[in-house]
């Protein structure tokens, strides 16, 4: 089975010195993450995001189906990952390894089972019509920091995603195009944002934002989802040593400010990109059309 190539004896003992003397190998503090870009697609819900050398691309897609018999009045919300073997040696198509199996459980419990999507939105006709959703995450290039780049992708696609109009009458459902109604954002009641701490020296040494290398080195990863309001949505912890109580609240902290920042960083590329788009000039487009 494919697997990531190890790194030599003397790199691995190279790159703990330097951790325990406060030094990262690209410079940045211990609590700092990579530089972070973010740009979106011609089409609602295809957000692409860069976190230093790794590069995640999601995408947004929604049908008209039936709702589940015991969830009548809720759409449907599901997440796929897709692990390109251009991005790593150690990715195979359809034959899953660990870190695609702990991608899809965090992603799953932090945005789909955490409540960030109001799927009773997505109902069209109880328990006859639904809109499914799915989220698509293909992994373009891998660099460590899968977790966390995943997680941004999402969110910044389900935010940037726009639904069909819908008119009901009775039991009958009219899904409008884009030509004939605007289209209608999704009803998202928080942003859950993924911010992974790897750990080294028995929980001594604790880093933001991991590349591979440091991956390779580390000793476990303690995962923390929270929104911008502070509210803890999971924390997932993977590796045998023990992490103390007071460092893992230390983690909490570090991580809110995190996800402020990302937050923020998140609105301020949807409100660049809505301008772009100019959706006045779409209607004055319309009006033209009509009065000729």
């Amino acid at each position: 089975m494919p697997r990531e190539a190890d790194i030599s004896a003397n790199e691995r003992e190279f790159i703990q010195q330097a951790l325990r003397e406060n030094i990262r190998l690209d410079g940045r503090p211990f609590d700092s993450f990579r530089s972070l870009e973010l740009s979106f697609g011609d089409e609602y819900g295809v957000a692409d995001v860069q976190l230093g050398k790794t590069r995640v691309i999601a995408r947004i897609s929604a049908e008209v189906t039936a709702p589940f018999p015991d969830r009548k009045f809720d759409g449907i919300f599901n997440i796929s990952t897709e692990f390109s073997p251009m991005a790593s040696p150690a990715f195979e198509v359809g034959r899953p390894t660990d870190a695609e199996v702990i991608l899809s459980r965090i992603l799953e419990k932090a945005i789909r089972r955490g409540g960030a999507l109001d799927t009773e939105s997505l109902c069209i006709i109880a328990g006859t019509k639904c809109f499914s959703l799915r989220a698509d995450v293909h992994i373009v290039d891998h660099d460590g920091g899968l977790i966390d780049a995943s997680c941004i992708a999402v969110v910044a696609a389900l935010q940037h995603f726009r639904r069909p109009d819908v008119a009901v009458e009775g039991e009958n459902a009219t899904i409008f195009s884009i030509r004939e109604r605007e289209p209608i954002p999704l009803s998202m009641l928080h942003h859950p944002i993924c911010v992974t701490f790897s750990y080294c020296d028995s929980g001594e040494i604790m880093l933001v934002d991991a590349n591979l290398a440091e991956e390779q080195v580390r000793e476990g990863e303690v995962v923390i989802t929270m929104n911008k309001h502070g509210e803890v949505c999971q924390i997932a912890k993977y590796g045998g040593t023990s992490v103390d109580a007071l460092t893992l609240l230390n983690c909490t902290n570090v991580a809110l400010e995190k996800v402020k920042d990302i937050t923020k960083f998140i609105q301020s590329k949807l409100e660049q990109d809505a301008k772009k788009r100019d959706v006045g000039g779409l209607m004055a487009e319309l009006s033209a059309e009509n009065a000729r």
